[in-house]
C-alpha cells in the first residue's frame, strides 16, 4: 500500500513538472538562444525584424542587410524556413514542438505589445 501511494505521489509530481515553465516562457528561451544561435539579432526580440548588417557597394552604394518581419508567418511557413534556412539564414535542428514554442512566443509578445500600446 506504501508502495502504490509513493508511486501515486511521484507520478502526479513528473506530470507537474511538465509544467515547470509555460510554453511562452519555453518558447522565449528558444528564441532568445536556440542551439546557441539566437533569433534576436536578426528578427528583433518579437519578431519584427531588425537590421543585421550595413555596408557600401565598391561602386559606393550602401546596402542594408535585414532580417525579416515574422510576427505573421503561419506555423507551417516558420516551421519550413527554420529547417530549411532560405537565403542568408542558416537551417536549425530544431523538434516541431520547439518550433511551436518559438511561434507561440512569438505571436504571444507581440498581442502582449499591443496590450501595453493600448
Amino acid at each position: 500500500m506504501e508502495r502504490m501511494a509513493l508511486f501515486f505521489i511521484l507520478s502526479v509530481s513528473l506530470v507537474k513538472a511538465e509544467d515547470f515553465i509555460s510554453e511562452f516562457e519555453y518558447g522565449q528561451m528558444l528564441y532568445q538562444n536556440p542551439r546557441g544561435v539566437s533569433c534576436v539579432p536578426c528578427h528583433g526580440d518579437r519578431g519584427q525584424g531588425a537590421e543585421i548588417v550595413r555596408y557600401r557597394e565598391r561602386d559606393g552604394r550602401e546596402v542594408i542587410l535585414t532580417g525579416p518581419d515574422i510576427r505573421r508567418v503561419s506555423l507551417a511557413a516558420l516551421a519550413e524556413k527554420v529547417k530549411e534556412g532560405p537565403g542568408v539564414m542558416p537551417g536549425y535542428f530544431l523538434t516541431d514542438e520547439e518550433i511551436h514554442a518559438i511561434y507561440t512566443y512569438i505571436r504571444e509578445a507581440e498581442k502582449r505589445q499591443k496590450e501595453m500600446e493600448e
